[in-house]
């Protein structure tokens, strides 16, 4: 049976904590204005006394307009802009966009993958959730701390990208072997045996990212 990269059954679960991508609230067009206006507004050290003198408006007035309590009008909010030397585009910028769907995983707090036939000193970090059988990536921080006897070798789906952070090594890929620095990126075939051959310079770190091919779209 060929390696595989990564177990596919880790005994982790997708984290639920702060580091979770946050989940999108719809949020209305009175408080998209009222935040861009604030953002601005602080951005620019103006206070709030000065851009309503600027713009010719109340401070009361501005202050539920950066809270989202009032609907100005296209007018009031014109000069609003104005005076925050800006434009009527830059208070609508974020009303209706499609979420971001971003996934944050800070320092040190990606979740720690169980790889079958891991050595000693080699650890996985998955820098990636997305799940399900049609995924279209995996991501990881390896790190390597320990030399070995034997390293491992995979064969598995799609491309491979690795990205070498720290340390150095030679790197096999099918007949060819290659010499991986700190910086350096080596794209590969995954299907083509592939996996470190020498180990020169611990600790090693480098992230390694497989990106999976997707099932073409019916026309």
């Amino acid at each position: 049976m060929k390696p595989s990269p990564v177990s596919t059954r880790a005994r982790a679960a997708v984290p639920n904590g702060p580091h979770a991508a946050l989940k999108d609230s719809p949020i209305d067009l009175q408080k998209c204005v009222g935040s861009a206006v604030r953002e601005l507004r602080l951005r620019g050290r103006l206070t709030i006394a000065q851009v309503a003198e600027l713009a010719d408006v109340s401070e009361g007035m501005l202050s539920k307009i950066e809270n989202g309590q009032i609907s100005a009008g296209m007018d009031t909010l014109s000069r609003v802009a104005r005076a925050l030397n800006s434009t009527m585009a830059m208070l609508f910028r974020t009303y209706d966009v499609p979420s971001g769907n971003a996934h944050l995983v800070k320092s040190g707090q990606g979740m720690p993958f169980l790889r079958h036939g891991k050595r000693p000193g080699h650890t996985f970090q998955l820098l990636s959730y997305d799940q399900g059988p049609d995924k279209p990536f995996d991501c990881f921080l390896v790190t390597i701390e320990e030399d070995s006897v034997t390293l491992p070798t995979s064969q598995h789906a799609g491309i491979e990208i690795i990205h070498l952070l720290e340390g150095s090594f030679e790197y096999r890929s099918g007949q060819s072997i290659y010499v991986l620095e700190a910086g350096d990126t080596l794209t590969l075939q995954g299907d083509v045996l592939h996996g470190p051959e020498r180990l020169l310079s611990l600790p090693i770190r480098f992230v390694c990212t497989i990106v999976y091919s997707q099932p073409s779209m019916p026309g």
